[in-house]
Formats: C-alpha cells, structure tokens, sequence
C-alpha cells in the first residue's frame, strides 16, 4: 500500500491549499461526476450484467438514477447549505454578540462500500463528501470487479488523486486501508466488518459512520390492502435478488389474510419473472456461489409455498418464500441477503411487537394497514432505522430524509444535507464586542452570586 501512503501526502497538502473550500469549486467537481457518470453509463450497464446480471433497467433505477438524483440535489442546494447558520444568543450574559455555526470538512475521508449496489453505496456518500469540501479515497467491492474498474476508470478520468482517489484491492487493501489515519470513516457493509472498522477508527479517535444492515421486518394486518401489499412485498423482497440490506428479511401476516397474501404474491412473481425466473432478462444472480449455496441450505427450515430452486454454479437462487420457521432456524437468526422470504402467521399484533422488539434494531421496518391508528401504534412501539407505511424500500430514495440504521443496524446517517452534515464538522463560533466588558464574570466573586443567577436565568 505505499502507493496509497503517497497518495495521502498529496491529499493533505492539496487540502491544506483551502481550495476545497469554495463553494464553487465543489459544484464545479459535482457537474464533473456527473458528466463522467453519463459518459461511462453504458459500460456500466455491460458491467453490471456482468457481475450480478443485472438488467439496464434495474441498473438505472437503483444504481444510477439515484446517484444522478442525488447530484442534482447538491448542486441545486449547496450555496444554501454552505452559509453559516444563525442561532440564539443569550444577550443578558453575552451582550452585544452573535452566534454561528460554520459548516467546515473534515479533511481526508475514507469510503468503502459493498457488493450489493457496488455503484451507488460507493458514489452516493462520495457526492456528500466532495458536497462538504474534503479530498477522498474510495474504495469499491473486490466483489464486484467488472464494475469496480469502471468505477476506477470513471474516478482516474475525471479527478486527479490528490483530490480523488479510486483505491481497488481485495479484502487485505481494505484492513490496511481502516488501520491509517483519516479523519472520518464512512463504511456500508455487513456488521461483522463494521464492528473491525469501529475499532480501528478508535485507535485514531476516527469519527465513523456504519452503514450495517439486519433483519427488516415485515407485517401485514387484517384491514391491509393485500392486492397491493403482495405486489409491493414481492418487488421490495426480489429485486436485485434479494441482496438488499433494507430487503423485508421476514414476513409477519395476520392469519386471516395470509393464504390470500400468499397467493397472491405467487402470482406477482409469475407476472414479474415469468413461470421460470431462470429464463428472466429481470431477475439478477447471486455474488457468489458460497452465498448461492448458503441461501440453498435455508430451503429445509419451513415448509416451502412457492421457489426452493437453486442452481449453486449457476448462482441462481428461485424466487422463494418459506411458511412458518421455527425461530430459532438459521433463517430466522441470520439476515438472508437473498430471495428467501420466511413467514409466520399471528393473530395479534403485541406478539409481533414483542417479537421484532426482543431483538436488534433492524435498519427498516415495513407496515401495512389501512387504519390510521394502528399505523402510529406501529411507530410508538418500535424502532428501526427508517420505516415504510403501507410500501417498502422507497423511503430510501428520498434525498429530504435522512438514510441510516440504530443500534445494531449502523449509526450515523446521509442522503442530501444529511450527507453533506455527515462530512461537515459543525464548528460553533461567537464574536463578540471589544468596545465595552461587562466584569461580572471575574474575581473576586463577593456579592456577585444573585446577580450571575439573574444572567443565566
């Protein structure tokens, strides 16, 4: 990693030359990732297709659509973000002053992103960084090479590494990479490694931000619309094969609807995929084929509804959902990351509760009901990085609201000025008058103690 070393040097001295920190400058590098994204777009279709077949149009509604989206929203919004913000002052005790807080970058960021969505978990935490005025190295998923070196190719073309650098590598790169010094740490992945960049980050005192995942629940109720709860289940839980961190990981439905919601999404498989998904153009591969032949060994925990298909050198896994697990099955424990989906059946909804809230906070929660009530009873008594009424998964493509996990499932958020405060440290600064002093705050203290109790009332 000497390279990487070299490249460190030239990132802090081009920091250190402040122009990161016009305005300007970073809009004029967003229009530059966005034109380099649309000049390499094909290719990355081709090497999508390639690593995960992925179809063009699943590329760009979750890959590059939203990086574009996201670029568009920084340029239209960072002028605005960048001004310092005014708040209160206690004129009483600090008369004639003002208060601001100045948004101002952290410096040298680290961003390492997964397999799953190699181009937008990569690029999207990228636009806030350079929105927030650091110098970068990004590194992608080994995982994922065809789309890694377009990655690579886009970032050489269109920065020069002092600014912005594209480090690929295997797993190795990637733990010398989170033992440097940065000054902040932005991570997707799985918790297992998070938990490794946590505590390398500290050996630094390296701020962090853990993008984790965990099992997502998903609950229909009796009053749910199910013609479209099953519609949208179905297409939340198979896109991109299941390998989605905010994918619904396990199915709760009120037993009275539950053999209506079941066939019903059978059916919305079949229109979706066609009767042998194998053969669809839309319906992706798995990363690997020792994922293929994990997700194959959770076909015996259940009894399966409809899929159980596995081809593990094909690394192909059938669209599959899996009716009443036991809870302790590995199925019910592990996250799946694949086109599994287990269901278990109740009658009342605290037994949900107490089920989803004995375990970790999961990163999304999913709801479908038709009863207002019951919706805010939901979100009264749960917690989960984010959640969807009556939907699932599109929560994330709002760049207004902040994307993140709790607890087990991350910490830290971004999307839109989320992403920009991310890599912005918020740094308070009061100016106050020179003319006059007001002496109350000095010794000796005698007979000061109820006029000071009158200035910090």
């Amino acid at each position: 990693m000497k390279d990487i070393h070299d490249v460190l040097k030239l990132q802090r001295a081009f920091f250190s030359s402040y122009k990161t920190r016009d305005p300007d400058f970073r809009i004029e590098q967003l229009k530059r990732l966005k034109k380099a994204v649309l000049v390499h777009e094909n290719e990355l279709y081709e090497a999508f297709w390639k690593d995960l077949r992925k179809s063009k149009f699943e590329t760009y509604e979750t890959e590059i659509g939203l990086v574009l989206e996201e670029i568009d929203h920084h340029i239209r919004c960072l002028h605005r973000w960048v001004k310092p913000e005014k708040v209160a002052t206690n004129q009483l005790l600090h008369f004639w002053s003002y208060s601001r807080i100045y948004k101002e970058p952290y410096g040298i960021v680290l961003i390492m992103a997964p397999w799953n969505y190699p181009f937008q978990l990569l690029i999207t935490p990228l636009i806030g960084a350079i929105s927030a005025g650091n110098c970068i190295v990004a590194k992608p998923s080994a995982s994922t090479p065809c789309v890694s070196a377009v990655i690579e190719k886009m970032i050489r073309g269109a920065f020069s590494p002092e600014y912005i650098c594209c480090c690929a590598g295997g797993p190795g790169s990637g733990r010398e990479l989170i033992n440097m010094k940065w000054d902040y740490i932005f991570f997707t992945g799985s918790q297992a490694v998070g938990r490794l960049v946590l505590q390398a980050a500290a050996q630094n005192l390296t701020p962090v931000s853990l993008e984790l995942g965990g099992k997502s629940p998903c609950i229909v109720d009796a009053d749910a619309n199910i013609r479209l709860a099953a519609a949208r289940i179905a297409w939340g839980k198979f896109i991109n094969a299941g390998q989605t961190c905010i994918a619904p990981d396990y199915l709760f439905v009120h037993s009275s609807v539950k053999d209506k919601l079941l066939e019903s999404m059978q059916k919305m498989i079949i229109a979706y995929f066609g009767p042998d998904p194998k053969e669809s153009p839309d319906y992706p591969r798995i990363i690997s084929e020792e994922k293929t032949r994990r997700l194959a060994s959770f076909f015996t925990m259940g009894k399966i509804i409809t899929g159980g298909i596995a081809d593990i050198p094909g690394k192909y896994i059938s669209p599959t959902i899996i009716e009443e697990p036991e809870p302790d099955d590995q199925v019910m424990i592990e996250e799946i990351f694949g086109p599994v989906l287990p269901v278990m059946e109740f009658m009342g909804i605290q037994t949900v509760l107490d089920y989803v809230n004995a375990r970790p906070k999961p990163l999304a929660l999913y709801y479908f009901s038709e009863n207002v009530s019951k919706q805010k009873d939901i979100l009264r008594k749960t917690s989960s990085g984010g959640c969807c009424i009556n939907d699932v998964l599109i929560h994330f493509s709002n760049p207004s609201m902040p994307f993140g996990g709790v607890g087990n499932s991350g910490m830290g958020n971004y999307h839109g000025k989320f992403s920009f405060d991310t890599f912005s440290h918020q740094r308070s600064v009061m100016k106050k008058t020179s003319l006059f002093d007001i002496p109350v705050r000095y010794a000796p203290y005698k007979n000061k103690h109820r006029l000071l109790k009158m200035f910090l009332k």
